[in-house]
């Protein structure tokens, strides 16, 4: 068991970056965490940290150490606490990759109510639209929208991801509305770009489940969804956008669905995370967290009015 909570100091020197900074998190003093420390080291005769004046990285054994260690420890914590039984020990830090704008809008609200359920957990959140690799980037899950290309990962879904073209009125009124798929060829689509695949052929479904794929072009390309949103919301074109991205614009009528009849292909918002045999309890508790706030009534479902 030493050499277990040795290596678990170890990985948080490797999340925190200085031994101090990693002793107080466990309540340890400097001396006793650096004593720890060499005894791992001794004990596994190999140097695991590059010591620098301001910082401490890992040696590649250390990297490695921190790779296949950090599961062993975790899964050791996920069992010991889930026989305790108890919320309370939810507990060290929560790493966690959300797209920038349904991070901000709607995940970001929620972190105070679930840090106060959990008192003895940290968080770390990194907000970006590009898929992270979990597992190289050390991040405990990740939420994802849209269609699931990795396989190699475990998902939950959390809630419908509708998705509809829309416009600014003033674009309509300029350019006329769309009344078949195939005229969307005749106007300004603004196109969210991707190096995973190709973005300007949209597919929409009509009410007897008929099917048409249009290719689709215009003047605008951007892989930042908010750009799309500005450039549509400046009447600039027609833009393939999720519901809770632009519920708001919607219902105060400066956007209009376009196309209401018709369907884009349907997809879901998920909670990811790396295949374990033991998941830690501060991940469960977050994706069953995230499950009650989004899954029931989410704030941005699209009311009969809007469209």
């Amino acid at each position: 068991m030493d050499r277990l909570s040795d290596i678990a100091l170890f990985l948080r020197v490797v999340d925190l970056g200085t031994i101090s900074a990693a002793a107080r998190s466990l309540d340890l003093s400097v001396a006793v965490a650096s004593q720890r420390l060499q005894r791992l080291e001794k004990g596994l005769n190999v140097r695991l940290l590059h010591r620098t004046t301001r910082r401490l990285h890992p040696t590649p054994e250390g990297l490695a150490l921190a790779e296949q260690g950090r599961e062993l420890v975790e899964g050791l914590e996920a069992l010991t606490q889930d026989l305790r039984g108890s919320a309370d020990n939810v507990t060290g830090t929560l790493r966690v990759t959300l797209p920038h704008s349904f991070g901000r809008q709607y995940i970001s609200p929620l972190l105070p109510e679930f840090l106060n359920r959990y008192p003895r957990l940290d968080l770390c959140v990194g907000l970006t639209d590009q898929v992270v690799d979990l597992v190289g980037e050390g991040y405990d899950l990740g939420i994802r929208i849209g269609i699931l290309e990795d396989s190699s990962l475990v998902a939950r879904r959390l809630a419908d991801d509708e998705r509809v073209l829309c416009a600014s009125p003033d674009y309509l009124k300029r350019h006329g509305t769309p009344q078949r798929p195939g005229e969307l060829a005749d106007h300004q689509c603004l196109v969210l770009s991707s190096s995973r695949r190709r973005q300007d052929i949209w597919h929409l479904t009509d009410n007897q489940g008929q099917s048409e794929a249009i290719q689709i072009g215009g003047r605008i390309r951007s892989n930042q969804g908010e750009m799309l949103t500005e450039a549509v919301l400046g009447g600039l074109g027609i833009a393939q956008h999720s519901v809770w991205h632009i519920h708001e614009y919607l219902h105060s009528g400066q956007l209009s669905v376009v196309l209401p009849d018709y369907r884009l292909t349907e997809t879901s918002i998920y909670a990811v995370m790396p295949q374990r045999q033991l998941v830690p309890p501060r991940v469960r508790a977050f994706v069953a967290f995230l499950g009650e706030r989004l899954a029931e009534h989410p704030v941005w479902a699209l009311r009969r009015e809007d469209q």
